[in-house]
């Protein structure tokens, strides 16, 4: 069963104030792992975009601390923001296998949640809105998928071939520097962050295959000595 959770209306003065105040997510039914996760009655309400509040070169967390801009919490979810703004220009390239828009859809959601997640210590004590393992299985199952219908490797892959695969291997490098930022963040950090960027890597590798459908550029140890 899905118990959705309700919370009164919160304003945020810009994208990067989104999870200020959320709660968690609703159980998603465990039978179903590719069934989108459904709305809360959570509204986010954009007052306007700019706010002055950052002219000095600070900024504010989840839990409403000021830190610098620097701060290794924002390089973090600055660099998942990165990373789903990569996706939104996989999603917008016609060499994208069809059956792999809903998935992408469904991870740049996610991504606003492992944003949302890393933007809070884990010291805070309120009820958060944070990465479940659940999420990570997804991806997962869907490596598995794709991955089971490619040819065996022979070498490693060259990032190219077509559009949508040369696309995805930039967010795939992406995905890969979120990792190592959020890990940055430990000890108070949720550790299933670092678990679904890992996961989601390799994904997106396995992804850029598919789309290339076997065609892919490989590399030849000292072909050019």
């Amino acid at each position: 069963m899905v118990q959705l959770l309700t919370a009164s209306p919160i304003t945020v003065a810009g994208p990067r104030r989104y999870c200020t105040g959320f709660p968690s997510l609703p159980t998603l039914n465990p039978a179903d792992p590719t069934a989108p996760y459904l709305l809360t009655t959570v509204t986010v309400n954009l007052t306007r975009i700019y706010t002055r509040l950052g002219d000095d070169g600070e900024t504010h967390l989840g839990d409403m601390s000021r830190v610098p801009k620097t701060h290794p919490r924002i390089e973090a979810y600055g660099t998942v923001d990165e990373l789903n703004a990569q996706l939104g220009v996989v999603l917008t390239l016609p060499t994208l296998p069809a059956a792999y828009k809903p998935w992408l859809q469904r991870i740049q959601n996610d991504l606003f949640d492992v944003g949302a997640d890393i933007s809070v210590p884990e010291s805070d004590n309120r009820e958060r809105l944070r990465v479940l393992p659940e999420q990570t299985e997804w991806l997962e199952q869907r490596c598995d998928e794709v991955n089971a219908e490619l040819p065996a490797l022979k070498s490693f892959v060259l990032p190219g071939g077509s559009a949508a695969a040369a696309q995805l291997h930039v967010a795939r490098t992406v995905c890969r520097r979120a990792e190592r930022l959020a890990i940055a963040c430990k000890p108070e950090l949720n550790a299933e962050i670092v678990r679904y960027l890992n996961r989601l890597s390799d994904l997106l590798f396995i992804l850029s295959r598919g789309a290339n459908d076997g065609d892919e550029p490989l590399w030849r140890p000292g072909a050019f000595r």
